[in-house]
């Protein structure tokens, strides 16, 4: 496999490169373009197709929609309306949509805590200095685990955390609380999202309606991935939620994600060491229920 493209190269792909990281053919590629007039590639001095990444993101996104039945006029609408509205999709959305890799399962609220706290911790064990998200729907979820938040915060570059907060807030030594509004698709979303120099992950959930008893166990239909382009992306699109509310600091998160180098060192030991973490926090879940 041809190796990862450094990051400055991103916003000038040869055509080869859109194939290997959309996993379309070149041919399949240029036929959009003479059909459908998408994507519309840049032109280098000597004539020679240039990309940026969003025609990336644009293409993978075109393949989601084909991949769920749409047409491809379509799909390519849609992928279009959505890269001029990232700022009104769930950050769900944004990964389901453009990584069709992405493989959505139904999780119990239980699963998400263990996945959640693998992320979390597996991010103090590899001492990178992240970009962190999260999203906790309520205020008091936030609360019972701000400890951790506050800790991720001291190691972090930047650190937001999204509930229905009453307002913006910047607490000293925590990561920087940005109130849901009640019109967002957030507000029913579960998100941690982790972007490292070494290492990247994200946890993307929304909850399903409950059906029968009030009283059973929220379930969640969830994604979560180590591929460094699915959480930029997921990384990014939070910037943006995070500019409505406070301009300033979301202008400032999506300066210190735009110049990070993408995870694309290792990602073979970095999915060992969280999947094992994660195999270990569900067994002791399983366990301390269990033994109840």
């Amino acid at each position: 496999m041809r190796e990862a493209l450094p990051i400055h190269d991103k916003d000038n792909l040869a055509i080869g490169d859109v194939a290997e990281l959309t996993g379309l053919a070149a041919g399949t590629i240029r036929a959009w373009e003479q059909r459908y007039g998408f994507p519309t590639p840049a032109r280098s001095e000597t004539g020679f197709r240039r990309y940026r990444s969003e025609d990336v993101q644009a293409l993978r996104r075109v393949v989601a929609y084909r991949e769920r039945g749409l047409s491809m006029a379509t799909a390519i609408e849609r992928s279009r309306d959505d890269s001029r509205d990232d700022d009104r999709l769930s950050l769900y959305a944004t990964v389901v949509d453009a990584h069709p890799q992405a493989r959505p399962q139904v999780l119990r609220k239980g699963s998400l805590i263990s996945l959640s706290r693998a992320i979390e911790h597996e991010i103090i064990a590899h001492g990178a200095r992240p970009v962190v998200f999260g999203a906790f729907q309520h205020e008091r979820f936030y609360r019972a685990v701000e400890p951790l938040y506050r800790r991720l915060a001291s190691m972090s570059d930047v650190a937001t955390v999204f509930a229905d907060f009453p307002a913006v807030a910047h607490p000293e030594g925590g990561p920087v609380e940005i109130p849901i509004r009640k019109d967002e698709p957030l507000g029913n979303e579960w998100v941690v999202i982790v972007d490292a120099p070494g290492y990247a992950a994200c946890l993307l959930a929304w909850e399903q309606p409950q059906l029968g008893s009030p009283d059973a166990e929220p379930v969640f239909e969830a994604v979560w991935t180590l591929d460094p382009y699915a959480t930029r992306r997921a990384a990014t699109v939070a910037a943006r939620l995070v500019a409505q509310q406070d301009p300033e600091y979301g202008a400032h998160c999506e300066e210190v994600l735009r110049d990070r180098p993408l995870a694309l060192e290792s990602p073979a030991p970095a999915l060992t060491a969280l999947c094992n973490r994660v195999v270990a926090y569900l067994e002791a879940d399983g366990a301390a229920v269990g033994s109840g």
